[in-house]
């Protein structure tokens, strides 16, 4: 069975490979631009509560 089908099962087997690693770097890439976003934020937040400023 699966000798008749060869083509369906690579091809199968190349979409879920290479969705798999989509998935995998969308989330990789997500995390370090989540922290990047948290600590902008952080940094900004910190200036604008010094003394002396207009805030």
């Amino acid at each position: 069975m699966l000798s008749e089908h060869w083509f369906w099962l690579l091809l199968t087997m190349v979409a879920l490979v290479w969705y798999s690693t989509v998935t995998v770097y969308v989330a990789v890439r997500g995390t370090f631009d989540i922290r990047q976003m948290l600590r902008r934020l952080r940094d900004r937040d910190k200036g604008s509560h010094q003394p002396g400023s207009n805030n």
